[in-house]
């Protein structure tokens, strides 16, 4: 078996940082299959580019990233976008960085709002790590990461990450996580900015008229100042958060203050999944979340085994960010505005480690005896039909 260098922290990878393998941690690789390729670098595992037809059959890039492997570090030192990464060992926040499983206490770094709470993993999470590439060929890619009680977290946890595209076309992400030691909880996810647009369209480089539709999500996660979990659970009916019939998504933006946390206009929010009565709880035939752009035509459907949806609306993007080459559409330099884009992330309740309340133990918390944590998500794409 390979194992992964132990990661260092991002100010000491540098740019020619080199993984088990001898080739650079920035280096790209690419998949494909008819009507889709996408390329990954095993510096967090990450997605580079996603690459689908529009509806005149033009390849477009509907994903944010860079051009070159090596920014992706530049960017973990200045923004920290975790643009297209894998985040862990526990993603999104933890309340107080702190967390008892089975009567052990641990503390893991708070790296967010003052040492308030932990986000996507701590100091050096996931999106981080030099994952290994254990096995490609054309159309699937898989990564591992051996991670030996980073940040604070209890026991050893072995990840693979195998990413696949087939016709359709799909793109596939299976995040399986297995606790080789000791109890401890495990919540993963892909952390990919989506603009179906493609920036295309120079007069409008946000994602307010592309149309969102959610239809198993009328309730969220309610949060306090910080954006961390109060414990209680809301619905968003009579909301600026309901999706729950399709509607553009820039339409009650504004109008959702507070809801992004204190002095927040904007998205960033879990969003509980609650599929129909007969189905299971994890149910992976059932597009979840639909997103398609009357631009470029692509339409988003994503199906996952995850209860909860978070959504980003690149609330806090300043337009400092130029977007990749491939979706540079006019004579200037066009950046990353706000609203410019939608990170959507597959995984369990928020903080539910710290909620008992809400029955999330068999979904967060593993142990050795237990089945692994497995993330499953599909992406499908089409047309968008008129």
């Amino acid at each position: 078996m390979i194992f992964p260098l132990l990661a260092l922290s991002a100010l000491s990878l540098g740019a020619l940082a080199q993984n088990s393998s001898g080739s650079s941690v920035f280096t790209k690789y690419t998949i494909s299959a008819p009507g889709i390729n996408a390329s990954f670098i095993p510096y967090g595992a990450r997605l580079t580019n996603l690459l689908v037809p529009d509806k005149n059959g033009k390849p477009q890039d509907v994903i944010l990233g860079y051009d070159s492997g090596a920014t992706y570090l530049n960017d973990t030192e200045t923004d920290h976008t975790y643009f297209g990464a894998v985040v862990g060992r526990y993603a999104n926040r933890i309340k107080n960085g702190t967390f008892t499983v089975q009567g052990v206490t641990s503390h893991i770094p708070e790296n967010e709002h003052g040492g308030e709470d932990t986000l996507h993993g701590g100091n050096v999470g996931y999106d981080q790590r030099n994952w290994t590439v254990v096995s490609s060929n054309t159309s699937s890619i898989t990564f591992s990461l051996l991670d030996q009680g980073y940040e604070g977290f209890p026991g050893t946890v072995i990840t693979y990450a195998t990413y696949t595209v087939s016709s359709g076309p799909t793109w596939t992400s299976r995040l399986v996580s297995i606790p080789l030691d000791e109890p401890t909880p495990i919540m993963l996810a892909n952390h990919v900015y989506w603009n179906l647009d493609a920036f295309s369209n120079p007069s409008d480089l946000t994602i307010l008229n592309d149309t969102l539709h959610m239809p198993y999500s009328a309730r969220y996660v309610q949060i306090d100042n910080i954006e961390v979990p109060n414990g209680t659970i809301g619905i968003v009916n009579g909301s600026s958060l309901d999706f729950t019939s399709p509607k553009q998504i820039g339409r009650d933006i504004l109008n959702a203050i507070d809801d992004c946390g204190f002095n927040c206009t904007g998205y960033d929010n879990a969003f509980i999944l609650d599929r129909p009565r007969y189905s299971s709880p994890e149910a992976t035939d059932i597009s979840v979340l639909t997103m398609y752009s009357s631009v470029t035509g692509i339409q988003l459907d994503v199906y996952t085994n995850q209860q909860s949806l978070q959504l980003y609306a690149c609330d806090n993007l300043n337009g400092t960010i130029p977007v990749k080459m491939s979706q540079q559409h006019g004579n200037s330099t066009s950046y990353v505005p706000k609203f410019g884009c939608l990170v959507i992330e597959t995984q369990q309740w928020i903080d539910g480690i710290n909620n008992p309340q809400w029955g999330q133990d068999q979904y967060q918390i593993y142990t050795p005896t237990t089945q692994p944590a497995v993330n499953f998500a599909q992406y499908d794409f089409s047309i968008v039909k008129p």
